[in-house]
């Protein structure tokens, strides 16, 4: 009788040993903590402080609409596999269009959905907020040795900064990411810029610089 309860127990514990090791070279084979979904659709909220209006829309990848005075252009946008904690995030470029039909970057970097006030956007009039990224399929894994990279850099980086001090290299400059995923140099906020292209649509409100004299504004383009 003790053989027995010993041999049951032997395959009770070799049982749970095997599927251990099974669960674990399932969640090994699975997507990387690190793992994301590029999706080619960004989702966005904008506001109109004046009026209290919000409009909702929706921009392509690489698409620049406007809204009021604000030109976006979304470069990626990026949400989570169903396993992994949600996390939406979309690198954004801004420029405000002035009366006078000139061209200010206000804004270039990171938006999260789920943070809206971490972006930078300050403007007195307009806001504009990350609501989703949508029709993405395709998992996009990040190697773990990205994630060292920045740490290699900081030597560099300090070096930099002691230049900067002496005035001997320009202050660093914002960035955006390519389609590789990359970062690269953009001009420093608020720099005078050009648009890349014309938005390819306009909400409202927008502003499309002063009317001409005489011209009824109910009716911006008579027949």
């Amino acid at each position: 009788m003790t053989a027995r309860r010993a041999a049951g127990a032997f395959l009770l514990l070799r049982g749970v040993v095997l599927g251990g090791a099974v669960l674990g070279g399932a969640l090994a084979s699975g997507p990387a903590r690190a793992d994301k979904i590029r999706n080619p659709t960004a989702v966005f909220s904008g506001l109109d402080k004046i009026t209290g209006r919000i409009v909702s829309f929706e921009v392509a990848v690489d698409e620049t609409v406007q809204f009021g005075a604000l030109q976006l252009t979304p470069r990626v946008c990026y949400t989570r596999p169903p396993t992994e904690s949600a996390k939406t995030t979309a690198f954004l470029e801004v420029d405000e269009v002035t009366l006078e039909n000139k061209y200010r970057r206000i804004f270039t970097g990171w938006m999260f959905a789920s943070s809206p006030g971490l972006h930078a956007i300050e403007h007195p009039i307009y806001d504009v907020w990350l609501v989703d990224c949508k029709g993405g399929t395709d998992i996009v894994a990040e190697p773990k040795e990205q994630e060292d990279a920045p740490v290699a850099a900081a030597k560099p980086e300090g070096r930099k900064r002691r230049e900067q001090a002496r005035g001997g290299e320009e202050a660093p400059r914002a960035r955006q990411v390519n389609r590789q995923g990359q970062v690269d140099v953009e001009p420093l906020r608020g720099t005078p810029v050009q648009p890349r292209q014309s938005p390819s649509r306009r909400f409202f409100p927008t502003n499309d610089g002063p009317m001409p004299a005489g011209a009824d504004p109910m009716n911006p383009n008579p027949r």
